[in-house]
């Protein structure tokens, strides 16, 4: 039996299929970010599956939960995406402990800072402490992105670009997908091939870790650049838990304190977790998203 069985026998409650009872894994706890809720580019439909397949005593909501930059330019919020405002504050309702770090596209939940709303507390960052009694600084990670700091208007650019990107490749993506091809993503392609891309996500990656270090704490956990990644960075464990427009996937604790990633793809497809490979730093995207 590998890691990621053993991982899943421990941590999941399963009933058959056919079963009238939904499946329910549960984890200690759940870190999920860049959902980008009222856009179009949000796999809200497998986001529910996964809020509703899983549990946890806590559940972070790391940021870029509402597209409020998209909006503006254009309402889209349909059924899908009540549902799963609905289902976390149900959560929240039945005892889950429901955190809600805001990012830069939903920075206007900043002015909210520190009060609590129908169950859910929204806090700027704070610091999550594992079973194994490791201290981990939870923030979104925006004010870190010299882009968004210095050269706001040019996040607002590259949003739009990105957004132009994800129609042209989920167009791409059905042709693939009548192929019996898997999923292509050209937005990350272009993130790993592109040389100033490259450059700009290490960049990032360190200075959370760096920020880690100077107060004295064992890790960082973020969102903001939709790159899944688990990795030590000097003594820092960084965490990015991903986003829920191409990676579909979540940061997980389980019981016993370990740190996971998980997808959509394993947890409702396959029914396992995922373990990275030792050296690996890019977590595989689901192999379809129709």
């Amino acid at each position: 039996m590998n890691a990621a069985d053993q991982f899943l026998n421990r941590a999941r409650h399963r009933e058959m299929p056919g079963n009238s009872k939904k499946e329910v894994i549960r984890f200690r706890t759940i870190w999920i970010s860049d959902l980008h809720l009222g856009t179009t580019g949000c796999q809200a439909a497998r986001l529910l599956e996964f809020l509703q397949a899983t549990d946890s005593d806590t559940l972070y909501l790391v940021g870029d939960i509402i597209d409020g930059w998209q909006l503006k330019r254009r309402w889209y919020w349909d059924q899908v995406h009540n549902n799963i405002v609905q289902t976390v504050l149900k959560k929240a309702r039945k005892g889950t402990e429901v955190i809600f770090v805001p990012g830069n596209h939903d920075e206007a939940v900043r002015q909210f800072i520190d009060l609590d709303f129908g169950g859910i507390k929204v806090r700027d960052e704070l610091v999550h402490v594992t079973a194994q009694g490791k201290r981990m600084l939870v923030l979104h990670g925006d004010r870190f992105d010299g882009v968004i700091v210095c050269a706001k208007w040019l996040a607002h650019v590259g949003d739009g670009l990105y957004t132009v990107i994800l129609k042209i490749n989920q167009v791409f993506n059905r042709w693939r997908a009548r192929a019996g091809l898997p999923y292509w993503s050209l937005s990350q392609y272009i993130k790993l091939k592109v040389k100033n891309a490259v450059s700009y996500i290490s960049s990032f990656e360190n200075a959370l870790a760096d920020e880690a270090r100077k107060r004295g704490l064992d890790g960082v956990i973020c969102g903001h650049i939709h790159k899944a990644e688990i990795r030590q960075i000097d003594g820092i464990t960084y965490c990015n838990d991903g986003d829920w427009v191409e990676s579909l996937s979540a940061l997980v604790e389980e019981a016993d304190g370990e740190l996971r990633l998980v997808s959509w793809h394993d947890i409702m497809l396959r029914g396992s977790a995922t373990e990275l490979p030792a050296g690996q730093k890019n977590y595989p995207v689901p192999e379809f998203i129709a």
